[in-house]
């Protein structure tokens, strides 16, 4: 990943809840246009390291940087001006709202920075999801767990982030909608966003992810290209098995 412009870089990083540390270490790097996935089983610290890049957790060591700037303790605010957004395991939608609705507030921060782009954005979300076009007067309360999905990546995308983050987008989804949604997401990267994808289902991450993390007790405890992970004798006994919930 040397030759590779890079977005994100994470050194270091540790986070801690009290005396427990559930993040140890961690080392991470996402390259421009790349979707890099962070695999792991429940409580390895997926969830934790997202939320303390965003800077919605804060860090007890290490740095955190975006497009090569340190981002200390910045505001989430700041973050999503700059350029960064996370997709919430919950979705976090209004679900009294409209689809369209939902769609505009994602470009709030755009419109505060002076941006009026947000019409022309809004189209370009719906050639990606045309079904959310099709629903768009519709409230976000009634979609299918599928459809919410794509509206929370949809609104994520209003922002036009460089970087989108994405916490469990398979989770409670029925497995043909898991497979539409990796689809979108591996469609995603040729509108040139770098995706960090945190996922339980590590078969179809490894297969959309050009490089992936093993997350284990909040340490990274595998690193490498996904066609490499994907073969990998610890990762296919531990994430591929046939005995998996995969």
């Amino acid at each position: 990943m040397s030759d590779q412009k890079l977005v994100l870089e994470v050194d270091d990083l540790c986070v801690s809840y009290g005396k427990v540390e559930a993040l140890h270490h961690a080392n991470i790097k996402v390259g421009e246009g790349q979707i890099v996935t962070v695999i792991g089983p429940n409580g390895a610290g997926k969830t934790t390291m997202l939320s303390s890049i965003m800077g919605v957790l804060p860090h007890t060591k290490g740095s955190v940087r975006f497009l090569g700037e340190e981002l200390g303790d910045a505001e989430v605010e700041d973050m999503v001006a700059r350029g960064m957004n996370l997709v919430p395991e919950s979705r976090a939608l209004f679900g009294e709202m409209s689809v369209e609705d939902n769609l505009l507030l994602g470009a709030f921060m755009r419109h505060r920075l002076g941006h009026r782009d947000h019409a022309q954005t809004m189209e370009e979300v719906f050639t990606i999801f045309p079904r959310l076009k099709e629903r768009r007067a519709q409230q976000a309360g009634t979609l299918s767990g599928g459809e919410r999905q794509m509206l929370a990546v949809g609104r994520a995308l209003m922002a036009k982030p460089k970087l989108l983050m994405l916490d469990e987008p398979s989770l409670g989804l029925a497995p043909l909608i898991v497979r539409e949604i990796f689809h979108i997401i591996s469609d995603l990267k040729k509108t040139g966003v770098s995706i960090l994808l945190v996922e339980q289902n590590a078969r179809a991450a490894l297969q959309v992810a050009d490089y992936g993390y093993v997350l284990e007790t909040g340490e990274v405890a595998l690193e490498g290209p996904s066609d490499k992970l994907i073969d990998d004798p610890k990762v296919v006994e531990s994430y591929l098995g046939l005995g998996g919930k995969h």
